[in-house]
């Protein structure tokens, strides 16, 4: 053999493992927001799951008086219930459910509307059937980390 012949290259080169590092980095610039704001709609299925209670008993008592003058809502609480739900309160049907430790400022400031509705959409003031429910945050700017059925609607400008 000729001591002049060259070794064959093994490995990889420095510049082929920096653009594996590129390649790394920009997928994780891309994943690491999403995965934050997956986060943040797992914690809001709990403040979602929370009305459920009240929202049986809204309409249970829909069913027989008048929900507007009623005001004995033994789901209602102004204390803390779980980690990311502050308060349960209930006017007049409409469920309000209040947000807290979600490391989000404009989700921990945010409340949930929960307003109950007839078979023909309209609100539910006063006695009658509850068909369905109304959801919706208290700031359009808050619709991404709720579901589909739970989103506010831009005012029309």
């Amino acid at each position: 053999m000729n001591s002049m012949q060259q070794k064959q290259q093994s490995g990889f080169t420095l510049i082929e493992l920096m653009i594996v590092v590129a390649i790394i980095a920009i997928l994780a610039a891309v994943a690491v927001p999403q995965y934050n704001d997956y986060t943040l709609r797992a914690k809001m299925s709990e403040v979602v799951l929370a009305a459920a209670p009240c929202k049986l008993e809204v309409s249970e008592v829909a069913q027989s008086e008048n929900i507007s003058t009623y005001t004995a809502w033994g789901c209602a609480t102004s204390t803390a219930t779980s980690q990311y739900v502050e308060s349960v309160a209930v006017a007049a049907g409409v469920i309000t459910v209040s947000i807290q430790g979600t490391s989000n400022t404009g989700l921990d400031a945010g409340t949930v509307v929960f307003t109950p509705q007839n078979a023909s959409g309209t609100t539910v003031t006063t006695e009658g059937s509850v068909y369905e429910w109304s959801c919706a945050p208290s700031s359009v700017a808050l619709n991404k980390y709720f579901p589909t059925n739970c989103r506010a609607v831009a005012a029309a400008e």
